[in-house]
């Protein structure tokens, strides 16, 4: 009996089996179907946020190599400008002391080794006995030859005088300096009545060729501007003792100018002088400048001029105009013969401004 029942439970459990693994493989088709369906679609619904991440994010990929490239750029050429204005000031020790807050006569007076005697000065003639641009030194400079040396110079001449030849200069600049006779002792040289004058000739019919000109933050008894053709021309914020702004349209080109290997810098600040001249000299030959910047310069006596003046960009901002002759007299004018395709006047006032006081001549 016991045996019988043995036989009967292994029975069954081998039934048992048998109808399993029929089962199985009968419906293993149709569950190898069913998995590939539900990968299939669990596929068909990732792939629009695959199509949506994958762009994205090579963008954002692209994004950081470029802001990683434009970053160094930046940088470099930071270090280069660094590294060429650290060169132009050991090139001058006195536009190096300048840079470190010394007055001009101080610094002279380390550089020259100066010692007072009944209130003259003795000067070391071994040391800085040459003249220069970037020092402040009066005299006149031609481009086509000696750029930072005077071609001309003596105690009478303290006119700052720069010729501009065949020779294109990539930027010259002059800042923080005094005119005429807003100092002691000084005042414009005869027959001129410009304390400030800047352009090309029309006794041989030249003209000054400039990329950008800045004229900003000055102090003029007046400011006329003639004879003028701009790409744009920006007049912001200038106070006069009267002001006629009567500029033109006009269709003009876009300018820069190429230098080549003739391109340089001349870079001068905190000069004493009874005239500021800048223009091409002979006949046939425009003046080139890339970007010429007067700021800061502090006049009296003689008047501020730009004319003949063919430009990319001229900028006139921020600059204090008048003699104390009241309103009824345009100490700002901008005549007609002055035209830009694009013009941008605003924020100029008229407001009484007298002429500054004399200063001390070793202020």
């Amino acid at each position: 009996m016991i045996i019988v029942t043995s036989l009967t439970k292994l029975h069954a459990r081998a039934i048992k089996w048998a109808v399993h693994w029929i089962l199985k493989i009968l419906f293993a088709p149709f569950k190898l179907i069913w998995l590939f369906a539900k990968h299939l679609a669990l596929a068909f619904l990732a792939t629009p946020g695959i199509l949506w991440r994958v762009p994205v994010k090579t963008y954002r990929g692209l994004v950081k190599a470029r802001n990683w490239l434009l970053d160094k750029v930046t940088y470099l050429e930071q270090e280069s400008q660094k590294w060429k204005t650290t060169f132009m000031m050991l090139k001058s020790p006195y536009t190096l002391l300048l840079k470190m807050g010394f007055t001009p006569q101080m610094a002279a007076s380390l550089l020259i080794g100066t010692s007072a005697i009944g209130g003259g000065v003795v000067v070391n003639e071994t040391i800085l006995t040459e003249k220069s641009f970037a020092r402040g030194d009066s005299g006149q400079y031609v481009t086509d030859t000696s750029r930072e040396i005077p071609v001309v110079w003596n105690e009478q001449f303290n006119t700052l005088r720069v010729d501009l030849g065949a020779t294109a200069i990539k930027e010259l600049s002059i800042d923080s300096v005094s005119i005429g006779n807003v100092f002691a002792g000084s005042s414009i040289p005869s027959p001129n009545t410009t304390a400030i004058d800047v352009g090309g000739r029309g006794d041989v019919d030249t003209w000054l060729i400039v990329g950008h000109l800045i004229f900003e933050k000055n102090r003029c008894d007046t400011l006329l501007m003639t004879s003028i053709q701009t790409r744009e021309l920006v007049v912001d914020s200038n106070v006069s003792d009267g002001q006629s702004l009567a500029m033109g349209a006009g269709s003009h080109i876009p300018r820069s100018v190429n230098m080549g290997h003739h391109s340089t810098t001349m870079s001068t600040t905190s000069g004493m002088y009874d005239r500021i001249q800048i223009s091409p000299p002979t006949s046939g030959t425009n003046g080139q400048v890339d970007e010429l910047r007067i700021s800061n310069a502090y006049t009296r006596g003689g008047a501020c001029w730009l004319h003949r003046i063919k430009a990319g960009k001229i900028s006139i901002l921020d600059n204090m105009i008048g003699e104390g002759d009241g309103l009824a007299n345009k100490d700002f004018e901008i005549q007609n013969s002055v035209t830009a395709s694009n013009i941008t006047n605003t924020n100029n006032v008229e407001f009484v401004v007298a002429l500054p006081a004399t200063l001390a001549a070793d202020s």
